[in-house]
C-alpha cells in the first residue's frame, strides 16, 4: 500500500476524514483571538481517569468553565478541584437528569465514561457495557452541544468512535472534523519506551503511532524516529510493549485497576491541544483516531493538524519499513471489523 500525505480542508469533507500520528510539540503562544469562554465538559468525571484528568485540566489555566458530569459523586469532585488556585470555575452535575445542563454550550467534551478494564479483559470485552453508555452520551451531546469537539476515551475506542459518529449522523449533526478518538497514551508510551531504550531525552523524542487503540492495531512508526538506532530485536520488543502497555499496568496493579493516571495525563494533554487549536494557536499536530481516507478502514489514527474547527488537515504516515507495512496490512481488516461492530450496534439498538 503506497502511503501519501493527504491534507485537505475539512469544510469540504462530507464523510471521509483522517487522523495523524503524534508530533507532541509544545505550542504555547496564541496566534489568534481566544474565544469569549472556553467550556470543557468531562463525562465520567468521578471515575479513575476522570478525577485526575479533571484536576490536570483545571491546573492548565486554559479553561474558563470546567463542567464535570457523572452518575454519582461529581459535586464533591467539583468542590475539591474547585479549590485549586488556577483559572476557571468548576461545576459538578450528577445523574441523567443533569446531563443536559452539564453539556450545554460546551466547546470540548472529553469522555472517559464506562467500566474499566480488569485482569484478563481485552478492550473488546468491554464492548457490550460501554457501547450502551457511549450511545446514550452521544444522543445527549447531539441535543445539548452538537457543535462541540468530542474526544472519546471510552474503550474499545476502535468501536466507540464509530458508535458516536452513527448517533450524530442520525441526528443530522455529524462533523467528522470534531470527532476524535484519544490515542495520545499510545504516543506517550512510545516516547517513554523509546527514550529509555535509546538513552534519549524523552522531551525531545517524537514517535508517530498510527492505526487504532487496541493491541496490535496500535502501530508505532519506529523506523521514522530521528537519531534512533534500533536492532531488529529492539523494534519487535518495543512495538509489543507499546501495543500492550495497558496490560502491563493492569498486571502491575494486581486487580486494583487499569492505566488511569497515565490515561488522565494523555487525555488532559490532548484536550488542551484541541482547545489551543480552537483558540487559534497554529502548528498543532497530534495523533488521533478519526474518520480517515488513508486506508480501507473507515477510522484510522495518523498525524492530524488541529485548528479552529477541530481537525483541519489529515496527514499520511510516510514511508514504512517492511515490518511496519506488514502491521498495517494485517491490522486494517481488524479495524474495519471493529468499526462495523460499532455501526451495527447503533443500527440494532
Amino acid at each position: 500500500m503506497s502511503v501519501v500525505t493527504r491534507t485537505r480542508p475539512l469544510a469540504k469533507m462530507a464523510a471521509p476524514m483522517a487522523s495523524r500520528a503524534v508530533g507532541v510539540s509544545s505550542v504555547r503562544a496564541y496566534n489568534g483571538t481566544p474565544r469569549a469562554q472556553n467550556k470543557v465538559t468531562v463525562v465520567g468525571a468521578a471515575g479513575g481517569i476522570g478525577q485526575p484528568m479533571s484536576l490536570l485540566m483545571k491546573l492548565s489555566g486554559k479553561i474558563d468553565h470546567l463542567s464535570l458530569f457523572d452518575i454519582v459523586n461529581t459535586p464533591g469532585v467539583a468542590a475539591d478541584i474547585g479549590h485549586c488556585n488556577s483559572k476557571g470555575k468548576v461545576m459538578g452535575y450528577k445523574g441523567a437528569e443533569e446531563m443536559a445542563a452539564a453539556l450545554d454550550g460546551s466547546d470540548v467534551v472529553v469522555i472517559p465514561a464506562g467500566v474499566p478494564r480488569k485482569p484478563g479483559m481485552t478492550r473488546d470485552d468491554l464492548f457490550n457495557t460501554n457501547a450502551s453508555i457511549v450511545k446514550g452520551i452521544a444522543e445527549q451531546c447531539a441535543k445539548s452541544c452538537p457543535k462541540a469537539c468530542f474526544l472519546i476515551i471510552s474503550n474499545p475506542v476502535n468501536s466507540t468512535v464509530p458508535i458516536f459518529s452513527e448517533v450524530l449522523k442520525a441526528s443530522g449533526v455529524y462533523d467528522p472534523a470534531k470527532l476524535m478518538g484519544v490515542t495520545t497514551l499510545d504516543v506517550a508510551r512510545a516516547k517513554t519506551f523509546v527514550a529509555e531504550n535509546q538513552g534519549m531525552d524523552v522531551d525531545k523524542v517524537e514517535v508517530d503511532v498510527i492505526g487504532g487503540h487496541a493491541g496490535t492495531t496500535i502501530m508505532p512508526l519506529l523506523s521514522q524516529v530521528k537519531g534512533a538506532n534500533f536492532t531488529e530485536e529492539d523494534i519487535k520488543a518495543l512495538t509489543h510493549r507499546i501495543q500492550f502497555g495497558g496490560d502491563e499496568v493492569v498486571k502491575a496493579k494486581d486487580g486494583a485497576g487499569s492505566a488511569t493516571l497515565s490515561m488522565a495525563h494523555a487525555g488532559a494533554y490532548f484536550a488542551e491541544k484541541v482547545l489551543d487549536g480552537l483558540n487559534g494557536v497554529k502548528g498543532i499536530k497530534e495523533c488521533t483516531f478519526v474518520e480517515s481516507p488513508l486506508t480501507s478502514a473507515p477510522f484510522f489514527a495518523s498525524p492530524c493538524t488541529l485548528g479552529t474547527e477541530g481537525v483541519s488537515e489529515i496527514h499520511g504516515y510516510g514511508q514504512l519499513s517492511a515490518f511496519e507495512q506488514s502491521l498495517v496490512d494485517d491490522n486494517v481488516p481488524a479495524l474495519v471489523k471493529m468499526a462495523q461492530k460499532g455501526i451495527d450496534f447503533v443500527k440494532n439498538n
